[in-house]
């Protein structure tokens, strides 16, 4: 590593052993003297908390929520403002990219990266810069999608929740249930998606989810995922009384 940025301390959060046995092996013969590891979220934090790290690698999503792994990345940034943050993963999808950065990470780089480019992304977050993988970066100066005008911009976290659930193929009743609102909530707070995200109907709301969460979709024919998600008539007759 450079002498002007010297790395004692990474922490490695990822679920995939494989990955963390990697990253380790690699890091150790880099001269890094500590690797912390975590296999989840949680832990992972307690780590970053506890030890101080100088760079943190994180994968992007963790056990499938993006959404988890970018509050973590807001919690860092927000307890030591110059948190080294590298996300390392294999989302190639320039809006995840975005999120990410707009979260704090300090750099976005793709797990299929040769090991001197880790050590380049490695060195340039340490130094406070931020680092993209060059496709990545191509991909965004090429893309018309700015930071400030992506759709995401405009919706709440609540919103942004609802949505990465729509994508999953959550009915209203289940989403209800795991955000503990009312089923009318979730109705209005769709209808509202749909205005913000110009979407004329279910099926466009539902599309335009997927897009924006593409790490959160499951694996479910498109018909199947409209028909998981659209209101039973019992679930409307409730909604009227």
């Amino acid at each position: 590593m450079s002498k002007s940025a010297p790395i004692a301390r990474v922490l490695v959060i990822d679920d995939h052993p494989i990955v963390t046995q990697g990253l380790r092996c690699w890091l150790k013969d880099a001269q890094v003297k500590a690797v912390l590891e975590a296999g989840d979220l949680t832990s992972g934090y307690r780590l970053f908390r506890r030890y101080h790290p100088d760079v943190v690698i994180i994968d992007l999503p963790i056990r499938g929520s993006v959404l988890g792994s970018l509050d973590v990345i807001r919690r860092m940034r927000a307890h030591d403002p110059r948190s080294c943050i590298l996300v390392f993963s294999m989302h190639r999808n320039p809006t995840i990219a975005i999120r990410a950065l707009k979260a704090g990470a300090t750099g976005y780089m793709f797990k299929d990266a040769s090991p001197d480019e880790l050590k380049k992304a490695l060195h340039q977050v340490r130094s406070g810069n931020r680092y993209l993988s060059e496709d990545l970066a191509m991909q965004l100066a090429l893309s018309v999608t700015g930071v400030e005008s992506n759709p995401l911009a405009a919706l709440s976290p609540r919103e942004s929740q609802m949505l990465s659930l729509l994508a999953k193929g959550q009915a209203y009743s289940s989403i209800a249930k795991k955000l503990k609102v009312s089923y009318k909530t979730v109705v209005n707070t769709c209808s509202l998606l749909r205005r913000k995200l110009n979407a004329t109907n279910l099926a466009e709301l539902l599309h335009a989810a997927v897009r924006l969460f593409p790490a959160e979709s499951q694996e479910l024919p498109w018909s199947d995922r409209a028909s998981s998600v659209r209101p039973k008539a019992a679930e409307k007759r409730n909604l009227t009384r």
